[in-house]
């Protein structure tokens, strides 16, 4: 009778600490148990043989010992991470969430079990998706694994394909112009108007009021939606003329006010398209806002501070397509060397007599001279 040659054994190295090892006999590399136990490191050794015995099983026995700690994680499928992850959200993110799990490309993986899922399945899911599908597979994914529904990650981070996003661009002047000129409604055309001039997202503008103008202050004041930050900015002249035809109290868009984004969203873009405008969208206010700040010169912080950006790089990324003239670099050197040479007064200079010094020195030489002289002639011997 023919017996199975067992990969690992055990052995123990008295002089690090009673610790015991295991051998592969294959390769003969040693690994350390990390116990000095003699039973646990049996079981260690025991369990990699019989995993290498039994190949096949060895999901089965994960899946039992994983059932002793949480009995639902063999029947828990993607359908359910997606009902608990939208449950956590709230308001517009809620929405969205709940709008991106219905995306026909997780129809495959939707009544999966979780633990049981493999890349090769992730990878179907995003062959056949679009960004939006990879971008809320890895949120799905790290949620599982953040919840200790999943053991182990299904795909290695390196090994998701990249995110590429459309190209996104600002609106230029003369496409403003021409959308304003194009406009009838003059609720809408008012919206267009301030979004050029405030650089604010189209749902922060359609819920501004009346009350949050402070005419004596010349500013304007109202909370970010989506980050929850305040933001303080001191009105220009036209834009204190263009609010001044808007409601006196209460919602200053109160149509525009009551439609979603994606709804005020559609109207825009039809409007481009009757314009043959193409690339842009109710956003590209705010990279042209960003833009325009960066090419006038003002400064980085109120600039962030202006769209409620708290990252310089997202803010950055706004602004990354600016153009920008630079002066050259000779009048700065100019202008630096100019200011570190202080002022002189050459006519006053010119003024100063130098010749009492010389004559002071001439004097001294002098009264020497004549002491030597007045000195009596040495004696003859």
């Amino acid at each position: 009778m023919t017996t199975l040659k067992t990969r690992y054994r055990l052995i123990r190295r008295g002089n690090r600490s009673d610790a015991f090892y295991c051998v592969d006999t294959k390769t003969g590399k040693r690994t350390s148990l990390a116990t000095s136990n003699e039973d646990e490191a049996n079981q260690i050794v025991q369990a990699r043989n019989q995993a290498e015995r039994q190949p096949m099983i060895n999901l089965q026995i994960a899946r039992a010992y994983l059932m002793a700690s949480d009995p639902g994680i063999a029947t828990r499928t993607w359908q359910i991470v997606m009902d608990e992850v939208t449950r956590t959200k709230r308001g517009n993110t809620q929405t969205r969430w709940s709008t991106a799990t219905k995306d026909n490309a997780f129809d495959s993986i939707r009544n999966q079990p979780v633990l049981g899922t493999t890349a090769e399945q992730f990878l179907r899911v995003l062959a056949n998706g679009k960004v939006s599908t990879n971008v809320y597979l890895r949120r799905l994914h790290n949620a599982a694994l953040d919840l200790n529904w999943l053991p182990c990650p299904v795909m290695p981070k390196r090994q998701w394909p990249r995110v590429h996003y459309k190209p996104k661009r600002a609106i230029t002047g003369d496409e403003h112009r021409r959308i304003v000129e194009r406009e009838h409604n003059p609720e809408w055309k008012a919206f267009y108007q301030l979004c050029w001039h405030l650089g604010g997202s189209q749902s922060d503008m359609a819920a501004l009021r009346a009350e949050d103008v402070n005419w004596e202050a010349g500013t304007l004041s109202f909370m970010r939606k989506k980050t929850s930050t305040p933001v303080i900015i001191s009105l220009g002249h036209e834009v204190q003329l263009l609010l001044r035809t808007l409601p006196r109290s209460g919602v200053l868009f109160p149509r525009l006010s009551q439609l979603k984004e994606m709804h005020r969203a559609k109207l825009f873009s039809k409007r481009c398209t009757t314009l043959e405008i193409t690339g842009i969208s109710l956003h590209s206010y705010r990279y042209a806002w960003a833009e325009r700040a960066t090419a006038a010169g003002y400064p980085e912080r109120f600039a962030q501070i202006a769209l409620g950006h708290n990252s310089k790089a997202v803010h950055r990324a706004y602004a990354k397509n600016a153009q920008v003239t630079l002066p050259p670099l000779e009048e700065y050197e100019a202008q630096r060397a100019k200011a570190a040479v202080p002022q002189t007064n050459f006519a006053l200079a010119n003024s100063i007599p130098k010749e009492p010094t010389i004559e002071l020195h001439v004097s001294r030489r002098a009264k020497k001279c004549r002491k030597r002289s007045e000195r009596p002639p040495p004696r003859m011997s």
